[in-house]
């Protein structure tokens, strides 16, 4: 798409539709919380923890064997995934085992593989990739 194809070819500013948008627009702090959760997703290890995660509680050495990462590693994005309130921890003997924090996690997994397959983009045939 060419860069006159992204701009308005007249400069009026549609009045009304600019404050539905403003009046249903969060508060900065919001959107700061909001960009630092989606920050946390920025990460293909952190969403492959998810998705195991999506499926069955595990503890880090379980979740290491399924990556190919150590438990170092394992461990350092879990502590991430804690304090951003995804997951959750509970203490069984030795082992410590992860779940997803709530169901909350479980839906914006699900939104986003439902985009990109959507969009096409989850598609192998894909030759946009």
């Amino acid at each position: 798409m060419e860069e006159k194809d992204l701009v308005c070819e007249e400069a009026f500013v549609h009045q009304e539709h600019v404050q539905t948008a403003k009046s249903h627009m969060p508060d900065e702090d919001q959107l700061f919380l909001l960009a630092e959760l989606f920050k946390v997703f920025s990460d293909s290890t952190r969403i492959r923890i998810i998705c195991a995660l999506a499926e069955e509680e595990l503890c880090v050495c379980d979740i290491a064997d399924l990556l190919g990462a150590s438990q170092s590693a394992v461990s350092h994005q879990l502590r991430l995934l804690r304090a951003s309130h995804l997951v959750r921890s509970r203490r069984e003997g030795k082992s410590i085992f992860y779940s997803l924090d709530d169901d909350h996690v479980y839906a914006i997994l699900n939104q986003g593989l439902d985009h990109i397959g959507h969009t096409g983009r989850g598609s192998e045939n894909n030759e946009n990739d």
